[in-house]
């Protein structure tokens, strides 16, 4: 994946919490980014095999599909498996920074 300006980025916000969905894409918007929204892990796959997002932040509380578990169906996804993943939780236990890790996120 290249990008050639970083004003041409384009950034999936996954949250199911509209308000952190909200405060996210407006403080991006602001940088002249393109913004996507998912509000659950399927859509999220669905909207980055479709669009190809630059960057993705997910949060990994949430119903259904977790994020741990959306971040291993990207990762196993030819398609999507070059896109780099930033977890947004407020878990900090290091049993979950692993997991993380290890599914491939940065």
């Amino acid at each position: 994946m290249t990008i050639n300006k970083v004003d041409q980025a384009t950034i999936l916000i996954v949250d199911d919490n509209p308000t952190n969905l909200k405060v996210l894409s407006e403080a991006i918007a602001n940088s002249g980014w393109e913004i996507l929204v998912a509000t659950d892990g399927e859509t999220a796959i669905d909207q980055s095999e479709y669009a190809t997002p630059d960057l993705i932040l997910l949060d990994v509380m949430m119903p259904g599909m977790d994020g741990f578990e959306t971040c291993r169906r990207l990762k196993s996804n030819p398609a999507t498996n070059e896109i780099p993943v930033i977890f947004m939780t407020a878990l900090n236990d290091t049993v979950d920074k692993i997991k993380g890790l290890s599914l491939g996120a940065v």
